[in-house]
């Protein structure tokens, strides 16, 4: 899953961006609220949360929040400040933010109110069963005929995505944004990589493969396995 974070402490938003890759997301970082606000409406759709700080050079996040809310009622804003009053969380929530995290905070916090925005999103599923193999999201485990199998985070991450895609063809340009964070490069192998990676460990051996090849396309999950 993709997030923003704006934020103008270089310290924070590297430790931030550092934990949630490590946690599989694709993370984008602004410095500034002029960036932060071009980053936040250009990507409005592609963002699956928004972490704003309150106070910013250029732009506050109270203005960047105020202008997502203008096109995108849906996106999972979560501000992160000093600003610790009862008024300041009551009007933070009443301009459009979903939730409030006052700083110092713990980043297993602001990990379990991401995953729980973002469940109430949707209203997305946190475990998926195909075939004999089960992906729990919140246990961050995977298991095939009831034994663990061990996976990375892009490995972890890629299943996730095609798993919340069952039914429709993940395009590779996706996979690639919403994966690795960069634009789609026709040349790139990674995709087919680990593709075949998940394969190894997650297929029956003599059947046919849980992810399909929709060729010159993407790759889709094969429920009737």
């Amino acid at each position: 899953m993709r997030i923003l974070i704006v934020e103008d402490e270089s310290a924070i938003s590297g430790f931030l961006k550092e934990g949630l890759e490590e946690e599989g997301f694709a993370v984008d970082v602004a410095d500034n609220g002029r960036k932060g606000l071009e980053l936040a409406l250009d990507f409005v759709n592609e963002y699956d949360v928004m972490l704003l700080d309150w106070m910013l050079p250029g732009v506050s996040g109270i203005e960047i929040c105020r202008s997502v809310r203008k096109v995108n009622q849906q996106v999972p804003i979560i501000f992160l400040t000093a600003k610790d009053t009862v008024d300041d969380t009551v009007f933070g929530l009443e301009i459009g933010a979903n939730d409030y995290l006052k700083k110092p905070f713990a980043f297993e916090e602001l990990l379990a109110r991401i995953r729980v925005l973002m469940r109430n999103k949707t209203g997305e599923q946190s475990l998926f069963i195909v075939g004999n193999v089960q992906m729990d999201i919140d246990a961050h485990q995977v298991t095939k005929d009831g034994k663990q199998v061990i996976l990375t985070q892009k490995e972890f991450g890629l299943l996730e995505l095609l798993l919340r895609s069952k039914g429709k063809v993940c395009r590779r340009s996706r996979i690639m944004e919403k994966i690795w964070d960069i634009h789609f490069d026709k040349d790139t192998a990674v995709i087919d990589v680990f593709i075949n990676g998940l394969r190894k460990k997650l297929d029956i051996d003599n059947k046919q493969s849980m992810i399909q090849t929709i060729r010159g396309v993407g790759y889709r999950i094969n429920e009737d396995q």
